[in-house]
């Protein structure tokens, strides 16, 4: 069939890829979008795909497929934000570090590097100029002398006001710090170790391409749109990618490599730190926004320039991600779109869980504290699992993940994971060496149900 790329997986139900062949179509003729690409992935690989309509309509009958190269926009700052983070786990920088540590031209005293990441600094949106009236984007050093003229619109943390302007200066900080262009740091960083080959800054040479239109309100002849260099303005949108590249990165954003970024930073970057929605439906982390669809959070980014609009998305605790590109300026709604395909395989087509597999040891030091305990009348269990300390509220829904434990010292233990994450557990015991109690997070956990002031 003319107009539609399909590729050939066996990792979801035939019904399932039907509903979500329709979804696609659906999207497509609604937006009224030359060619689309969408693609979902589980742990970074390619479950289903689809696309739909011509890529380049100099060659009409020619689908987008997953190797189908887009303008991706704004996803770009999801992968300058990683390598942020992986300088400041170097110890090259602090997120609290303002920008004039590193760049001494700024004159925008105390915006600091989280702020810029999170969109909480205040500095007004894009640079300084009509530079989406002329498409001329500024240099270096133009961008620096912009940014010293541009206005501070609101109180730092005050609200979300996204700047494209501040991430124009997160690339000039990573150059800064590491002496070298942004973009060469981000793929040392990140694009080459992940494998991320079809990333890059502008588009590639020998790959397919998508086309850039623009289709008026009242006609269906597309508007062919212009490539534009965003110069130093590229931090803020200057990648090109591919739905299979892209579902990669998801996979990265479920469960990254310590190569590339800590487990622990991630985590870091997907806490909000503001919201963006009235309803609380959106959130933004540290360059990662946080969308609320179907009960689930997906975090990612979405994407709109000359001729594209883009959303990547991705469920963490699933490893699903979402991911659609269109070669329409006015197609609508990238993000939910995208999450919602995600959403479609997680509710139709789930995979199953991890077969139990019965542990070998108890280890002897926990014997002593399994079993029920008592807070403030809160009833809690305390159980091994794989030889490790867990702990689950009994009145919690049994999706919660327990709370997890290492020990650190005699009778002493750290929170690793889940309820109370960094505080420590402390047992207790009497003259003959019996447990009687434990404190977890200060509080007191004893056998039996108490009161306030009843252990006194």
């Amino acid at each position: 069939m003319s107009g539609w790329h399909r590729e050939q997986t066996s990792a979801v139900r035939e019904r399932t890829s039907h509903a979500l062949d329709r979804l696609a179509v659906d999207k497509q003729v609604a937006d009224r979008v030359p060619g689309l690409a969408a693609g979902v992935h589980r742990g970074g690989r390619l479950v289903w795909f689809a696309g739909v309509g011509s890529a380049d309509l100099d060659y009409p009958e020619k689908a987008p497929c997953a190797d189908t190269q887009f303008d991706i926009a704004s996803i770009t700052k999801t992968f300058v934000a990683v390598t942020v983070m992986a300088l400041r786990d170097a110890g090259k920088l602090s997120l609290d570090d303002p920008l004039e540590r590193h760049i001494p031209q700024s004159r925008h005293g105390g915006v600091t590097v989280r702020q810029a990441l999170a969109h909480v600094s205040g500095m007004q949106r894009e640079p300084v100029g009509d530079v989406w009236d002329t498409l001329r984007f500024p240099d270096r050093e133009e961008l620096l002398r912009g940014w010293n003229a541009a206005e501070r619109v609101g109180r730092p943390h005050q609200l979300h006001h996204y700047s494209n302007l501040c991430f124009g200066l997160l690339g000039e900080l990573i150059a800064r710090v590491e002496k070298q262009d942004w973009d060469a740091v981000v793929r040392r960083r990140v694009l080459d170790p992940l494998g991320l080959h079809a990333t890059s800054l502008g588009r590639i040479g020998g790959l397919p391409q998508a086309g850039r239109y623009y289709l008026p309100p009242w006609t269906d002849v597309p508007v062919t749109e212009p490539a534009v260099d965003l110069l130093a303005f590229a931090p803020a949108g200057g990648f090109a990618s591919t739905a299979r590249d892209l579902g990669l990165w998801g996979g990265f954003l479920a469960s990254p490599t310590d190569e590339v970024l800590a487990a622990d930073t991630l985590e870091e970057m997907c806490q909000p730190i503001v919201t963006a929605a009235p309803d609380w439906s959106l959130a933004w982390g540290l360059g990662l926004m946080l969308l609320r669809h179907d009960g689930r959070v997906w975090v990612g980014h979405t994407g709109a320039f000359p001729g594209t609009i883009s959303g990547c998305f991705t469920h963490r605790e699933s490893g699903t991600t979402g991911v659609v590109l269109m070669n329409q300026s006015t197609a609508t709604a990238p993000g939910t779109f995208a999450a919602g395909l995600g959403s479609y395989v997680l509710e139709h087509d789930p995979e199953l869980p991890p077969v139990w597999r019965p542990g070998t040891t108890t280890p002897a030091e926990l014997e002593p504290l399994l079993g029920q305990w008592f807070s403030e009348g809160s009833e809690f269990t305390f159980s091994v699992r794989a030889g490790r300390l867990e702990a689950r509220l009994r009145s919690a829904p049994a999706t919660t993940a327990p709370s997890l434990f290492e020990a650190i010292g005699p009778d002493l233990y750290v929170t690793t994971a889940g309820r109370e994450r960094g505080e420590l557990l402390r047992i207790r015991r009497d003259e003959s060496g019996a447990v009687t109690a434990m404190n977890w997070a200060t509080y007191l956990f004893t056998r039996r149900p108490f009161a306030f002031g009843e252990w006194l």
